[in-house]
């Protein structure tokens, strides 16, 4: 990888995680609510921030890793996730910052890595896997066009115990063409 591509909208930007996120990003991390349906546990330190940033943080990592940002304003809100499970098909995860909560900021940075994976890379389909009792995740993906796929039973060990998961899809031809009124519908509110 040559670099990952920063993405920008009007408030926001979205350029490559870096370690020295790892205060900014430990305030999300160390949040017991918000890492309820992570993989792992709440952070206790930011040097265990640090240690996990450092392998995404790299141009070789398996995980693209985008910051999410505010423009004008470098500070990491939180980021998005993507990774290529095989040939134009790709994964994606996020998470934010409670205090960015409400403002639509998730949905557009998530749109803009779509319209990297989608547009300017032509994957064909992108999938996410949330718990099924994440309902903010759920509420994202759906109002983004994701439809429900699957439900895998017991499919995480996590740090709250044993969990299944819902995966949800979306397919370049759907993202394509909900997104003008999406984008329109965006820009008249």
């Amino acid at each position: 990888m040559s670099g990952l591509p920063v993405r920008q909208s009007d408030r926001l930007t979205l350029r490559q995680v870096r370690v020295s996120d790892a205060e900014a990003l430990f305030e999300i991390l160390s949040d017991d609510e918000l890492m309820t349906w992570w993989s792992s546990g709440p952070h206790r330190s930011v040097e265990e921030t640090r240690a996990m940033l450092e392998p995404v943080a790299g141009e070789d990592a398996a995980w693209r890793s985008w910051a999410i940002t505010c423009t004008g304003d470098d500070t990491a809100l939180g980021w998005v996730n993507a990774h290529q499970r095989r040939e134009n098909v790709s994964e994606i995860g996020y998470i934010l910052n409670r205090s960015a909560w409400g403002q639509g900021i998730a949905r557009e940075a998530v749109g803009l890595v779509l319209d990297q994976l989608f547009i300017t890379e032509g994957q064909r389909r992108v999938f996410a896997d949330t718990d099924p009792d994440n309902r903010f995740s759920i509420a994202l993906l759906t109002s983004m066009g994701f439809v429900q796929e699957g439900h895998l039973r017991a499919e995480w060990e996590t740090h709250i115990g044993v969990r299944d998961t819902l995966l949800f899809g979306l397919l370049r031809d759907e993202w394509l063409a909900a997104r003008p009124a999406d984008r329109a519908a965006a820009s008249s509110v």
